[in-house]
């Protein structure tokens, strides 16, 4: 049997706090999520501002990132090319979710979600990077 590194909740404070760092420094209002690589829900903020729907939409956007590996908007691209894979099931297939990979792993993903897709992907990022450092 192997170990398998796992997020900490130091970790996910850390990588929460990065996340609204990004966010306040461009007045963006967004809902952030972080799941493990389960999909299950370890740290989440709604910004002040941030419009209801956001909170699931960020949420749906970690879990694709932490279960596939892969950032949503790999899958977004995918159904312009096969749309069947718009019933994907592990989460929401558009921008603004990436995957946090430590030691070549994917141990979770962060989903952000609020403002211009691009953007959304800006904030995760900032996230996952600040784990990394």
């Amino acid at each position: 049997m192997r170990n398998r590194p796992t997020l900490t909740n130091a970790d996910t404070q850390k990588m929460m706090a990065a996340c609204k760092a990004e966010a306040a420094k461009h007045k963006w209002n967004v809902a952030i999520a972080i799941v493990d690589n389960s999909g299950t829900l370890l740290q989440f903020e709604r910004l002040d501002g941030a419009a209801v729907p956001s909170c699931d939409v960020s949420i749906g956007k970690a879990r694709m990132a932490g279960l596939t590996g892969r950032a949503s908007k790999f899958f977004e691209d995918r159904i312009k090319e096969r749309p069947a894979f718009v019933n994907f099931p592990h989460g929401l297939a558009i921008q603004g979710g990436v995957p946090i990979l430590y030691e070549g792993e994917c141990v979770g993903g962060i989903g952000v979600s609020g403002v211009q897709s691009h953007e959304d992907e800006q904030v995760a990022s900032a996230g996952v990077a600040a784990l990394a450092s």
